[in-house]
C-alpha cells in the first residue's frame, strides 16, 4: 500500500476561520477514500491544496515519485469544432483504437467520436471527461463534487469506472448513496483536523454516533464524580481531623477532565410548516405539450398527482425533466394541451438556478423578512434562522459573501416561512453537505402537503419519493413501480449494452482477446463452496463487531474503550478483506 500523496502539519485560514489547523493525512495509491465535512469545512479548499492550486499557509504536501494525479476538471477543456476523438487523442496522446476502447466503457457511441464535443448536453460532455481521465493512466484520482447534475445513467456509469479503476481515489460529494457504492475508506475534515476511518460512509456515520454516546456517558460519570467530590471537600475542609481528607479530594478533583466530543457540530433542524391534509386530485394534464418557442420536449402528457404524494420525477439529462417542472409551476407556457391545479393548491418553488439570482446587497435578516408570509413574528423568522444555522452574526451577513451551501439552505428557509401546500423542487439537495441533506428528507417525509421534485441522489430519492414520473424520449407517464425498481432497470440496461459485443477502432489484430472465460462443472461447485464459506466468515465477523459496538456503549473507562474501537477497526478491515474475496469468486462464477 504505497503512499502517493501526503499533506503534512498543514495550516490554512481565511480570516478567522481555520480551514486546516495542523492536519495531516496519507494517500495511497490502492484506497478510495470518501471525504466527510460540513459545507464551509473547507473540502474544496483541501482539494485544491493537493493539485497544487493552492498555497498552504505552513505545512507540506509531499508527492511521491510514482504519483500520476488525475482530476476531473469543471472547466470546458475543448476547443473550438473539436471532436471527441480529437479531443481524447489531443489530451492523452494514445491511439485511436485505444481511444474507442475507453470511449466504449462509458457508452459513448462510435458515431459520437466524430460529433463536435461542445455541441454535446453536459453529460455527455462530462463522461467525456471521464474517459479523458482514464486514458492518462493515473493512480490517484480527486474528483471534487462529480455527481453534481450527473443523471442516474451516467453516475452509474462512473461508479463502474471506479469499480474497475486500480488506482486511489479521493472523492468529495454529497450523495451519501454514491460515496458507499464507491468508498472503502473515509476522512473527515472537522474543525481543521483530519482523520482517516476504515469502513464507507454508513459506517463512519455510524461510528461517529457511538463515538459521541462514549464520550457523552464519560462526561456525564465524570461531572457526577465532581459533584461528588466537591460535596465532601465542602463539607470537611473547615473540620481539623479531616481537612487533610479534604484537600486529597480538591487534587483528585483537579485532575478530573471533560472529553471534548469531538466532531459534534450544529446540525441543521427544521420542518415544513403544517399544512392541512387534503384529498383528490392535486394536478392534472391533459394532452399536455411542453417546450419552447422553438423546441417540442414532450407532447400528450396525461398526469394525475395525488395530494400528499411525493412525485419524484426521473430520466437523463436532456430529456426534459427541469422544463417539466418549470411547465407545472407557472414559468414556462405549456405548448398545447390542458393543466390545472386543485382548488386551493398554493405552491412554492425551489429551482436550480435560485441561488444564483439572490439579492446580493440583503442581509440573510432581511431576506428572510422579506420572504415571510404576513403574520410571521420576529421570534419565529429566528427560530428558523437559527435551524438553519444562520444565528448570531451570521444573520447581518450579506448575501453576496455566502457560499453556495450557505445561499442553498437560506431558500430553503425562506421557503418554509411562506405558506405551501405544494412544494416543486429542482435539485434540492445539491450544494448541501451530507446532514443537511438527510434532514431535508426527513422534514419532507414529516410535511403532509404534495410535494413535485427531481434529484440526482439516490438515498435522497429512495427515502422521499412515493411515486415516480419518467421523463423518456418525448413522453412524460407515470412510472408503474418505485424508484428502486426503476435504479433496478437503468442498471439492467447499462449492463445489457456493457455487455454487448462491440468493435473497438483500428485495434491492432495480435491484441489480445479477454473476454472473460465462463466456468462450469467441478470447478463451478468449488466456487459456490468457496462463496458460501466466506458468507459464513463475513456474518460471524459481523456478530462478532455488533457485540464489540454494544459492549463500548457501557463502557466509561478510557483504556477499555481505546481497546474496544482497535477491535472494531481490526473487524472492519477483515470484513472488508472477506467481502474482496467474495466479489472477486463472485465475479469467477458470473464469468
Amino acid at each position: 500500500m504505497p503512499v502517493v500523496l501526503q499533506l503534512q502539519d498543514a495550516h490554512k485560514r481565511y480570516g478567522e476561520q481555520h480551514l486546516l489547523d495542523g492536519a495531516s493525512c496519507a494517500l495511497p495509491d490502492d484506497q478510495k477514500v470518501g471525504l466527510i465535512g460540513r459545507n464551509g469545512a473547507g473540502k474544496s479548499t483541501l482539494c485544491r491544496v493537493l493539485l497544487g492550486d493552492e498555497e498552504l499557509d505552513s505545512g507540506e504536501v509531499v508527492c511521491s515519485r510514482k504519483l500520476r494525479l488525475g482530476y476531473l476538471r469543471q472547466h470546458d477543456p475543448f476547443h473550438e469544432g473539436e471532436t471527441v476523438l480529437e479531443f481524447f487523442q489531443r489530451d492523452s496522446g494514445q491511439p485511436e483504437w485505444r481511444c474507442g476502447e475507453i470511449a466504449w466503457q462509458f457508452q459513448l457511441p462510435d458515431a459520437m467520436l466524430d460529433h463536435p464535443v461542445r455541441e454535446l448536453s453536459g453529460g455527455w460532455q462530462t463522461r467525456v471527461k471521464l474517459a479523458a481521465l482514464l486514458l492518462h493512466d493515473p493512480n490517484l484520482l480527486i474528483l471534487d463534487e462529480p455527481t453534481n447534475f450527473l443523471d442516474l445513467r451516467t453516475q452509474m456509469l462512473l461508479e463502474e469506472f471506479l469499480h474497475g479503476f486500480r488506482g486511489g481515489c479521493l472523492i468529495v460529494s454529497h450523495d451519501r448513496s454514491f460515496l458507499k457504492r464507491t468508498c472503502s475508506h473515509t476522512l473527515e475534515l472537522s474543525r481543521g483536523q483530519l482523520t482517516m476511518f476504515p469502513g464507507d460512509v454508513d459506517v463512519y456515520l455510524e461510528n461517529l454516533a457511538e463515538r459521541h454516546e462514549h464520550d457523552r456517558r464519560v462526561n456525564a460519570a465524570t461531572l457526577a464524580k465532581r459533584k461528588q467530590l466537591q460535596t465532601f471537600i465542602t463539607k470537611n475542609r473547615a473540620n481539623a481531623n479531616t481537612a487533610s481528607q479534604a484537600r486529597s479530594k480538591a487534587k483528585q478533583l483537579e485532575r478530573l477532565e471533560l472529553i471534548e466530543v469531538q466532531g459534534e457540530e450544529a446540525g441543521v433542524r427544521f420542518s415544513f410548516p403544517r399544512v392541512e391534509p387534503r384529498q383528490g386530485t392535486a394536478l392534472r394534464t391533459d394532452a399536455l405539450a411542453i417546450g419552447y418557442p422553438d423546441l417540442e420536449v414532450a407532447t400528450d402528457v396525461q398526469l394525475e398527482m395525488e395530494h400528499g404524494s411525493r412525485v419524484g420525477v426521473v430520466g437523463d439529462n436532456g430529456q426534459g425533466k427541469t422544463t417539466f417542472l418549470r411547465t407545472v409551476c407557472g414559468s414556462l407556457e405549456p405548448r398545447g394541451g390542458n393543466m390545472k391545479w386543485g382548488f386551493g393548491c398554493q405552491v412554492g418553488v425551489y429551482a436550480q438556478h435560485v441561488y444564483t439570482t439572490l439579492p446580493e446587497q440583503q442581509t440573510v435578516d432581511d431576506y428572510l423578512h422579506y420572504q415571510a408570509a404576513p403574520g410571521t413574528t420576529i421570534q419565529q423568522v429566528k427560530d428558523v434562522a437559527g435551524s438553519f444555522l444562520f444565528g448570531g452574526d451570521m444573520v447581518e451577513k450579506q448575501i453576496r459573501v455566502l457560499s453556495g451551501g450557505e445561499r442553498a439552505r437560506l431558500v430553503l428557509a425562506g421557503l418554509l416561512l411562506e405558506k405551501h401546500n405544494v412544494l416543486v423542487l429542482d435539485e434540492p439537495g445539491n450544494h448541501l453537505d451530507v446532514e443537511t441533506v438527510e434532514a431535508l428528507a426527513d422534514a419532507l417525509c414529516r410535511y403532509e402537503g404534495t410535494v413535485i421534485f427531481t434529484s440526482h441522489d439516490r438515498h435522497f430519492m429512495h427515502r422521499v419519493a412515493t411515486a415516480v414520473v419518467e421523463v423518456r424520449d418525448g413522453r412524460v407517464a407515470s412510472y408503474p413501480a418505485s424508484y428502486d425498481d426503476y435504479v433496478y432497470r437503468v442498471g439492467k440496461e447499462l449492463e445489457a449494452g456493457l455487455r454487448a459485443e462491440h468493435t473497438v477502432r483500428n485495434k491492432p489484430a495480435d491484441s489480445e482477446d479477454t473476454a472473460p472465460r465462463k466456468v462450469g462443472g467441478r470447478e463451478e461447485r468449488e466456487l459456490q463452496k468457496k462463496l458460501k464459506s466466506l458468507e459464513r466468515k463475513i456474518a460471524k465477523l459481523d456478530e462478532e463487531k455488533k457485540s464489540v459496538q454494544a459492549q463500548l456503549l457501557t463502557v466509561t473507562e478510557t483504556a477499555p474503550a481505546q481497546r474496544l474501537h482497535e477491535e472494531l477497526t481490526s473487524f472492519s478491515n477483515e470484513i472488508e478483506q472477506f467481502e474482496e474475496q467474495w466479489l472477486e469468486v463472485f465475479n469467477a462464477l458470473e464469468g
